[in-house]
């Protein structure tokens, strides 16, 4: 049994995380755009966890990574895009049956009984980039995977997310 959970915990912390939607507006130059910044993040539901802040500060690093790679520079005076950043997490729980049992002499029934293995929490991400002046969706891109639990773990999770994303970004990385 413990062979079995340990083998869960591995798959799913190496499960990889998968792109869901990418879509760029038609007949737009991603190159006339220059700066970015984020639209004011504005949390509801059980989002009042004492981490909140941190962990979407760690995602926002990610995305200004990714947005300064390919020669945008951030700036909090009118940026020609602004970035809306959805975040969706559910908790998971897996369930692995038990051996199954014979029960009974003449009724002849067999039982399995479900025990917990695992509980998870499972996300989304999705990064709307606007337009500001027109005020229009020019990019939207989803993602999705298990979240970590530690802040390093995070990290390198949201890292390696933002950059599989942007993969899809109609602006190539600049040398």
């Amino acid at each position: 049994m413990k062979n079995f959970v340990c083998l869960l915990l591995l798959f799913a912390s190496c499960s990889p995380m998968k792109i869901v939607y990418t879509k760029a507006a038609d007949t737009i130059d991603f190159n006339k755009y220059k700066t970015f910044n984020f639209y004011e993040l504005k949390a509801s539901g059980d989002t009042t966890t004492k981490n909140f802040i941190e962990r979407t500060n760690i995602l926002k690093n990610a995305i200004i990574g990714e947005m300064n790679k390919r020669g945008y520079l951030q700036t909090s005076t009118n940026p020609d895009l602004l970035i809306n950043i959805g975040i969706v997490v559910r908790e998971q729980t897996n369930f692995r049956s038990d051996a199954t049992k014979y029960i009974g002499q003449q009724n002849y029934s067999l039982k399995s009984d479900k025990i917990i293995a695992e509980l998870f929490k499972e996300g989304a991400v999705t990064l709307d980039i606007v337009d500001a002046s027109q005020n229009s969706v020019v990019w939207k891109g989803t993602i999705e995977g298990i979240v970590p639990g530690n802040k390093s773990s995070l990290q390198k999770m949201a890292e390696s997310g933002m950059k599989k994303l942007f993969k899809k970004f109609p602006v190539e990385i600049k040398k």
